[in-house]
């Protein structure tokens, strides 16, 4: 299964550090033999001069277990993010104290639930009230399969205790934020448990543009849950309606305005012999529709764009768009690593490629740039979650990738900066501190460009909430447009390029980060 990472500011000193989950080892390992084990989730400090000092024990996160995915935010308005860690057994939430520091308040959260088997996990302001909500992803209901049936697919030889189809499904978790520290879970009153989805992924997005953010799921071997937020603390679950139940083996989620038309596509990452799925977002293409089941319409175009058949050999996690060479189109990354045991050493899986694919815009697709993109990106790995973001300020983003039973990889984008960029922090005040959910469009010459706050969760991993615009040659950018989730607009003009910035909901002046790489 592997487990994830995430960028993530927790001391707010303007430079990303990053959380990095780990497996304290088998599924089967005893109580015991989880304490003796040496696999631990690291908290690295960003040095800002590109090298980063291990702070875990210091900053008091203290989890050893299999731990699964991680998802980082401010939920209490504080202007500090705390994390929240998926596991195998009990979840775990550390409270940030602003002093580099973190406190243990799982208990006292109500963010512990029952044991089970958790693996993704995403933030967000669902019923807009200015306090951040969680979902988490339930999987299987693991047990020992000394007693079961071999269930297993046709022509699959593994075993079936690493097969989902012998295990029933666990459901999903909605925690409502209380506004007082606490939480109270609500998946099955709002429709969103999906009691029968095995699900790893997902993550919230205002996938109709009406203001209110949508739920994506992504679940394996069975048909994913795409839920339409109503507005009054419900869903309505329109998957098939929407032509994106996808029933194949889904992992990782990408989401992403990919040809600049002004709504947001989808990108999943499958398991071997099965196609990755690009679901192209119909919104704009339609026509103004009132009926919120009708305007929900997307189409699997894959092949049609170069990220079908391409796939076909690999096993899928971890992906995001990003603008990687800042030409103001999204490219993709796709992790890949095998499930399947090496047969001289079976200790180990077998690795993979993972696959970069440039975006050359909407008449012509994707091409796979992969063995011309560095010698960092020819080397094969077992690879699993991924995390996107700016580490060194430069301007360009760049990867961090977990690796299963292997040392985790950090791809420098070094792309020398040949396109112009721009960077933007925004600080909620009416609307949530970490401005989850906002949407912001930028134009530039002839190209407008839309970002939504925190709508790409990978594989049980979280990129940067600082969002990252490639701006080609252009010298400015005309006009940028913040829809908050309280409602507020707020649009600034002429702003100057190769900056990072922050913009505080309600307030008209801009900040400028002036953090450069040491």
């Amino acid at each position: 299964m592997g487990s994830g990472a995430a960028w993530v500011d927790y001391d707010q000193d303007g430079y990303e550090d990053l959380l990095i989950v780990n497996e304290a080892g088998p599924l089967t390992m005893t109580q015991d033999q989880v304490k003796k084990s040496p696999a631990h989730c690291v908290l690295y400090h960003n040095n800002g001069n590109g090298t980063f000092t291990d702070v875990t024990l210091k900053a008091g996160i203290n989890f050893h277990g299999c731990g699964m995915g991680v998802a980082a935010a401010d939920m209490d308005n504080d202007g500090y993010p705390d994390i929240f860690i998926t596991a195998f057994g009990k979840n775990i939430f550390y409270h940030n104290n602003g002093n580099g520091t973190f406190t243990d308040e799982t208990m006292k959260s109500g963010l512990a639930g029952k044991d089970g088997f958790w693996t993704g996990a995403s933030w967000a302001d669902y019923d807009k009230d200015g306090y951040l909500d969680l979902y988490v992803c339930g999987y299987v209901k693991y047990s020992q399969m000394d007693k079961h049936p071999a269930l297993s697919r046709e022509n699959n030889e593994e075993p079936p205790n690493i097969n989902p189809l012998s295990f029933p499904p666990q459901r999903n978790l909605l925690y409502h934020n209380n506004r007082n520290g606490t939480f109270t879970e609500l998946a099955i009153q709002a429709g969103v448990a999906d009691p029968i989805g095995k699900s790893l992924s997902a993550s919230w997005c205002d996938f109709n543009n009406d203001g209110w953010p949508d739920l994506y799921v992504a679940n394996d071997v069975g048909d994913n849950a795409l839920s339409g937020n109503m507005g009054d603390g419900t869903f309505d679950e329109v998957s098939h309606h929407s032509h994106v139940a996808d029933g194949r083996s889904s992992m990782g989620l990408a989401i992403g305005d990919w040809d600049n038309d002004g709504d947001m596509d989808l990108f999943i990452t499958h398991w071997l012999a099965e196609p990755n799925g690009f679901y192209v977002n119909k919104l704009n293409t339609m026509g103004k529709i009132s009926n919120f089941r009708l305007s929900l319409q997307f189409e699997d175009e894959a092949d049609k764009y170069g990220l079908g058949q391409v796939s076909l050999d690999d096993v899928g996690w971890g992906t995001s768009f990003f603008d990687y060479d800042n030409d103001t189109r999204l490219d993709l990354l796709a992790v890949n690593g095998s499930t399947d045991q090496q047969e001289d050493n079976p200790k180990y899986l077998v690795p993979m490629k993972n696959r970069l694919f440039w975006n050359e815009g909407p008449e012509k697709g994707f091409a796979e740039v992969t063995s011309v993109s560095g010698e960092a990106l020819s080397y094969e790995n077992v690879g699993r979650g991924a995390a996107f973001g700016d580490y060194d300020n430069d301007g360009d983003v760049d990867v961090f990738i977990v690796n299963n039973c292997g040392e985790g990889v950090l791809l420098r984008n070094d792309g020398e900066n040949k396109n112009n960029w721009l960077e933007l922090k925004l600080v909620g005040t009416k609307s949530n501190r970490s401005a989850i959910g906002a949407r912001i469009k930028i134009v530039a010459g002839k190209v407008s460009q839309i970002r939504e706050v925190n709508n790409q969760s990978s594989y049980l991993s979280q990129n940067s909430l600082t969002q990252h615009f490639g701006l080609a040659k252009y010298t400015k950018v005309d006009t940028l447009n913040i829809l908050w989730p309280s409602g507020l607009n707020q649009q600034f003009l002429n702003i100057p390029i190769n900056e990072r910035i922050e913009i505080t909901e309600g307030v008209n002046g801009i900040k400028n980060l002036a953090k450069l790489p040491n």
